[in-house]
């Protein structure tokens, strides 16, 4: 019995809520009144791409459009995609549930080389064709973003067209051209591509023609003068960029639980290894008025208590220090946490720390690169060994107990005291301590060194696989220490990830040979397989040693010279030439123009904002106070959890409730101490899967706030599927009364309560369940004493009153697979809901 559609498959597979598409704030309009469908598509699970930034700002860039319909797609999981190929159904969009294969484009970011078998399953699963070759006009146009395209190469015959930079500008303009190409346009899809390809920032693949010389080294033949070399698009000011205000609240656990302030765009450090660093110049800050202006609104419609201040180098925004001195005093009292997700040593002040432990302190992370100052002046990470020593120091002192730092392995000129000065360094921070002599831990995170396009470092060697194993060992070896733990990429995954960095066009066949074969979700450590992978290289007669292991010579052809992201070949070879020379750049921040081509100081230079830009503004005034005085209360909330609520586990559920009760404003009691938390407390949780018509739970508020005033409040704030019911005191805790017993509703589409099974459960003496606890005690419950009674209303519904006696709840799943020994996916799909009262019944059975 296979199911039909997406609801008969939600109750079988892993986190369904990710899959509803009902978030608070996502965007739903009706197909009919638009001109153009865009499907955001990231090629992942949806906790990871729910996370991308970049999708969020495109999202709310299209949505404002009347004219445009943007919705979000993302890669589904491997039981998921298993379950729509057995039932035969497309993959589809989250808002409406629409088929990939009815947009009109369809966006893919490309955030991580390992991603890109997860771009074949989001096609196939449309049925649509992998190479844009093969697609026709009934086909959509399917494009690409994002920080992999400025190597465009190893998927450029999958995509119609490539944004290469900023896509604020791009895309919109973009969807321009299609409006009108679709009503005064000639149909033809080339007429349509030569347009974008005259815009700044857009490749067109098909209109370049590859050839490989008897050497092996790709060149790119242009078929347009006018199309030769793509320019990256950048974004002049980030305080005149749009931003996401109101983004998607994603449901379940994603990557980045937070909302995310972007400071700024770009870095002045100039490290020789760092790709980002050189794709995204120059450094763009938005202004600190900007940035509370856009914070005050963000938390409004999110109601998020934890702020991320993103950029590549947070702890070089030009006035940190006094952003969050007034972050703190305008928010500290609401219990916002804040974190900066990107720092360097030294640029964490104590003062900075100060700021940041007033709510809670979040995690701390630093990233030396390399353990010697010799090899860090070759990359130039211009920080020193005491630099790092004093804000590890500090971060301990302050109160932070676990430091997380990151090396590389197989950098350039890299030898064998470089890896043992990493364990050096690592034993001097093992000797610091923080108040009283308590000794911190220490993460250690170890990655492969990969030589990305457009860096100084594009002409290096990859360590082999084995290379990589041998020095990752050893480092293993060497600090196995109290208090130091070792986690490190596998070498074969970062072997991968340098074949698609640095490769070209004949990669595609060897992508489209490991995914028949199986491969998904490769930089997923429990999904990886290398095996498939050295059977698909053998397979398409790929030397991968020839795109990783070989050093470059600096005049032969790279893939990526057709894609121009402003910093020059010559300022990139003469920051080679410093390497080898062991000399380091200045920070173009604070000294003089390193000339690396980007600026033309017209149109295009960088922006930053130093502690004075927020001289001019006045004091933030204090927060008010919203931790209630003496004077409290706490209120009695009844909801119901029906339909997709269903589909919220308890943990995803109080999360959701406690981000709607900070939208509507209403103040809530926190404890005190380290971690202070809101003063909320729910009945016994539901398992996932089960609806009820009223649960409950109590909230501890002022005085002031009225009762009567809470359901609409917070139901404006709730997705579909939770539903306040009512508010009222609540009784003293010993008053409080728990019910004896609870009454459900099971229903399924199909016939599959069978009355006999029924009846023979009722003449039954007694039918033992056995059930292993969590602790793995072994439990014994006799269900004709938990079972109160059953009505089968029909063979697709009944109705059962179980016992709620303390210690030895039985479910009603439990007991209907106990009496009719249903099929696992028929049990799963049994629809079950806790009814809002207990009535008297027959014993057993109404048939």
């Amino acid at each position: 019995m296979n199911p039909c559609d997406i609801q008969d498959i939600l109750p079988l597979v892993c986190q369904p809520s990710r899959y509803l598409g009902s978030e608070v704030n996502r965007v739903r309009k009706d197909p009919a009144r638009v001109g153009l469908r865009v499907a955001l598509a990231y090629p992942d699970l949806y906790e990871v791409g729910t996370s991308h930034f970049g999708l969020q700002i495109l999202y709310g860039i299209l949505n404002r459009r009347e004219d445009i319909a943007a919705e979000r797609v993302f890669t589904p999981g491997q039981d998921m995609e298993a379950r729509l190929r057995e039932a035969g159904l497309p993959l589809t969009s989250l808002e409406s549930g629409t088929p990939l294969s009815q947009f009109d484009i369809i966006g893919i970011s490309l955030l991580y080389e390992l991603n890109l078998t997860n771009v074949l399953t989001m096609l196939d699963l449309s049925g649509i064709p992998f190479f844009s070759r093969d697609r026709g006009p009934g086909h959509p146009l399917v494009i690409a973003g994002g920080p992999c395209t400025v190597n465009p190469e190893p998927v450029a015959d999958f995509f119609d067209a490539v944004v290469v930079g900023d896509g604020e500008e791009v895309l919109p303009a973009m969807a321009d051209l299609w409006l009108d190409w679709k009503v005064g346009g000639d149909g033809r899809r080339e007429t349509l591509l030569r347009s974008w390809s005259r815009l700044t920032g857009v490749y067109i693949p098909a209109f370049f023609e590859a050839r490989w010389d008897d050497r092996g080294f790709q060149t790119l033949s242009p078929r347009f003068s006018d199309h030769a070399g793509v320019r990256r698009a950048v974004i002049a000011s980030l305080d005149r960029a749009p931003f996401p205000k109101s983004p998607v609240i994603p449901f379940g656990r994603p990557v980045h639980d937070r909302l995310r302030l972007e400071v700024a765009r770009g870095c002045t450090r100039g490290c020789r290894f760092c790709q980002a660093g050189m794709i995204y110049r120059p450094v763009r800050e938005r202004s600190p008025g900007t940035l509370m202006a856009l914070l005050d609104e963000a938390l409004a419609a999110t109601g998020y208590e934890d702020l991320s201040l993103l950029s590549l180098s947070t702890g070089d925004y030009g006035c940190i220090a006094p952003l969050l001195s007034r972050l703190m005093a305008r928010y500290a009292g609401e219990h916002l946490a804040v974190s900066l997700p990107s720092l360097r040593a030294g640029t964490l002040t104590p003062e900075l720390m100060a700021q940041i432990k007033k709510v809670r302190k979040t995690g701390f992370t630093i990233a030396p690169e390399a353990g010697s100052q010799r090899l860090r002046n070759v990359i130039n990470k211009n920080i020193r060994h005491e630099d790092i020593l004093n804000t590890v120091s500090d971060a301990f002192s302050a109160g932070w107990q676990i430091i997380k730092l990151y090396f590389m392995v197989g950098l350039p000129t890299e030898t064998e005291a470089d890896v043992e000065a990493i364990v050096d360094l690592v034993k001097d921070l093992r000797r610091l301590s923080g108040p009283k002599g308590r000794k911190g831990k220490i993460n250690v995170s170890v990655g492969t060194f990969i030589p990305k396009s457009h860096t100084p470092f594009q002409w290096c060697r990859q360590l082999s696989i084995a290379e990589s194993r041998e020095k990752i060992e050893t480092l293993k070896e060497r600090l196995r220490l109290p208090g130091v733990q070792v986690k490190w990429q596998d070498p074969e995954v970062s072997f991968l990830e340098g074949v698609f960095a640095r490769g070209d066009r004949r990669l595609a066949p060897l992508l489209v040979e490991a995914y028949r074969s199986g491969c998904r979700f490769d930089g997923w450590g429990d999904q990886f397989r290398f095996d498939l992978w050295r059977q698909a290289l053998a397979s398409a007669s790929i030397d991968a040693d020839f795109f990783t292991t070989r050093p470059r010579e600096t005049g032969e052809p790279l893939p990526w010279d057709h894609i121009d992201t402003g910093v020059t070949r010559e300022f990139l070879r003469a920051e080679w030439d410093a390497a080898t020379a062991g000399e380091t750049t200045g920070d173009c921040r604070s000294g003089g123009c390193n000339r690396c081509g980007v600026c033309d100081f017209d149109t295009l230079e960088p922006v930053v904002f130093g502690p004075e830009a927020m001289a001019g503004e006045d004091a933030a005034a204090p927060a008010p106070d919203t931790r209630p005085d003496s004077d409290t209360r706490t209120l009695q909330v009844d909801y119901s959890k029906l339909g997709p609520g269903r589909y919220f586990g308890h943990l995803e559920m109080v999360n959701i409730f406690m981000r709607a009760i900070r939208r509507a404003g209403i103040p809530v009691k926190y404890s005190s101490g380290f971690h202070p938390m809101p003063r909320i407390s729910f009945n016994d949780p539901l398992p996932l899967g089960m609806e009820s018509e009223q649960e409950t739970f109590y909230l501890t508020v002022p005085a002031h706030v009225r009762p009567s005033e809470v359901p609409a409040r917070l139901n404006a704030s709730l997705p579909e599927g939770l539903a306040v019911e009512g508010c009222r005191l609540a009784p003293s805790k010993s008053a409080r009364q728990t019910p004896g017993a609870a009454r459900y509703r099971l229903r399924h589409k199909h016939a599959v309560f069978d009355g006999p099974a029924l009846e023979a459960f009722a003449a039954a003496p007694s039918r033992i369940l056995t059930r292993t606890t969590p602790k793995g005690r072994e439990v014994r419950v006799d269900l004709k004493e938990a079972v109160i009674g059953i009505d089968r209303l029909s063979a697709h519904e009944l109705e059962m009153t179980l016992g709620l006696s303390a210690g030895s709840i039985v479910r009603p799943g439990c007991v209907i697979q106990a009496i009719f020994d249903l099929p696992e996916d028929i049990h799963k799909q049994v629809r079950v809901t806790k009814l809002l009262t207990t009535r008297e019944m027959d014993p057993w059975t109404k048939n």
